[in-house]
């Protein structure tokens, strides 16, 4: 359109030029200096010729122009217009490098209806030694706190890296000044390389690494303070091998030390080798391992183990992760079945066991969802139970289920009433194993815990989150006799009901 008015536009200075030169031409001009006029016909000739050559060419520009006019004009509708591909440098390539900190804590005072000290933690229970946790909401006195450093890196060729290390440290003491009580120590410290330029086919977008760590796809049931699988240690592996679109696997080599690790003597490792396989929401986890040595091997509290120890294990565990609560509404649920046996037989803490028979079975379910119930209500219920058959000692027995249910009320935009219901029902048949004796029971919990959140009240992930509670606890007289070691029986923690009272943060991020 541009050209075609630029043309117009000359033409019609063509036809004032051409005036001009009729007006100079007449008898009125005529009658003035011949010389001049001479002069000024050849200025106009010449600026006439140099009008005509600019209307040509613009003429020109202007029949182009119309052409392309019409082919756009003739393109279908349905035939998009293909814009044109501007080439980035590669220093101009976005590049996601920089440092991250994340964390995870809780801190709180939790006292009696005495207003002194009392038992508490989601093991407290004699089920708690084989993994029996229950609610932890209004039962928790302790202060943890993980820190997380990482650093990552994106190169021109598409290759990325990454380090990350954890610091974490546990305490029970309520002073501000606790190095002569601390727990601080590397729990993680890994380096990823992802993208590899010379990485093809199945492995094209996978990450390998190396060093201490939590596996990447450990998962928990956050309410009991439990994992559903944990997978950890120091070795090696790689993640997401992408056999097609929906199907993709993890391998890894975890080694292991059973005991203290500041034991000089316990020299021995529990090497565990892993297959992890998803396919859309489905899960199949498939571990072999195997302790090399068991001369003055010591279990994971340091306690030298029987000659009947396991060298060998295996555990499997087949797993389900939906995007909504059960396909009956929206949320979220995922349930998991677990086996081990031998060294496998620890199926929470894969290979961390090292007391367990050669002959030790175990079965786990697990299974929790979310869902909003309307008004302001929503609800997380979950459960987890487990038996387990000949693990240390031959023909002894430890079942146990545990029910939990955690309630939210949103009151106003940053108040709300969080309510949490546990029952744990236990059959232990230790066989004398560590003087224990056979018990069986309920355990009931029943915490009221008004709570302060800065937004997202009816996620039940969000944080951070500052609470008041009290928490009612009681259980069967008989499983105050299971040892002289635990908590129940102890001095002022009889059956009978309990009241804890107290405070508590909890943030992650």
């Amino acid at each position: 359109q541009q050209y075609l008015c630029f043309y117009k536009d000359i033409k019609m200075k063509k036809h004032l030029l051409s005036c001009a030169i009729l007006l100079a031409c007449s008898p009125v001009f005529a009658a003035g200096n011949t010389d001049s006029i001479e002069a000024r016909l050849a200025a106009l000739e010449k600026r006439l010729q140099d009008a005509e050559t600019r209307a040509q060419k613009a003429e020109s520009r202007a029949t182009a122009t119309e052409q392309q006019v019409q082919q756009l004009a003739a393109t279908p509708a349905t035939q998009p217009v293909v814009p044109q591909t501007v080439s980035v440098p590669p220093e101009k390539k976005a590049d996601n490098s920089g440092f991250e900190f994340h964390g995870y804590a809780r801190s709180g005072l939790l006292m009696n209806d005495a207003a002194s000290g009392s038992k508490s933690g989601p093991y407290l229970t004699p089920a708690g030694e084989t993994g029996g946790s229950v609610g932890r909401l209004g039962n928790e006195g302790d202060t943890y706190v993980e820190t997380v450093f990482e650093h990552k890196k994106t190169l021109e060729s598409g290759a990325t890296t990454r380090f990350k290390v954890m610091l974490a440290d546990g305490q029970k003491t309520y002073n501000d000044w606790s190095a002569n009580s601390s727990d601080l120590n590397v729990r993680q410290v890994v380096a990823e390389l992802g993208n590899l330029p010379d990485f093809t086919g199945p492995l094209k977008h996978s990450t390998v690494w190396a060093g201490k760590r939590f596996d990447r796809d450990n998962f928990d049931i956050h309410w009991l303070d439990s994992d559903v699988v944990f997978l950890g240690g120091t070795g090696g592996g790689i993640y997401d091998v992408k056999w097609n679109d929906t199907l993709r696997s993890n391998f890894s080599l975890y080694g292991r030390n059973f005991g203290e690790m500041e034991d000089i003597d316990n020299n021995v490792q529990n090497y565990i080798l892993t297959m992890n396989h998803f396919a859309g929401p489905f899960q199949l986890m498939v571990s072999g391992m195997r302790a090399k040595d068991n001369d003055d091997r010591r279990d994971n509290n340091g306690d030298l183990i029987h000659a009947s120890a396991a060298s060998h294990g295996v555990h499997v565990l087949a797993g389900l992760h939906n995007d909504s609560f059960w396909g009956l509404r929206e949320g979220t649920a995922k349930i998991a079945l677990l086996y081990g046996h031998g060294l496998g037989a620890e199926v929470k803490g894969i290979g961390s066991d090292g007391a367990l028979r050669s002959d030790a079975d175990t079965w786990r379910l697990a299974a929790y969802g979310t869902t909003p119930l309307g008004n302001g209500w929503h609800i997380a219920p979950s459960v987890m139970a487990q038996g387990s058959k000949d693990r240390y000692a031959r023909g002894d027995s430890y079942e146990w289920v545990t029910l939990n249910t955690r309630l939210i009320k949103e009151v106003t935009q940053n108040f709300a009433l969080a309510f949490e219901g546990t029952y744990q029902y236990m059959d232990l048949k230790p066989e004398g194993y560590k003087d224990r004796n056979a018990v069986n029971g309920s355990f009931y919990k029943l915490t009221f815990a008004p709570t302060l959140k800065a937004g997202g009240l009816g996620d039940f992930f969000s944080r951070p989150e500052l609470r008041l509670f009290a928490t009612w606890m009681d259980w069967s007289s008989r499983l105050d006799n299971y040892a002289s070691d635990d908590a129940f029986g102890g001095s002022g923690f009889n059956a009978g009901g309990e009241w804890n009272f107290g405070v508590q943060m909890e943030t992650w991020f």
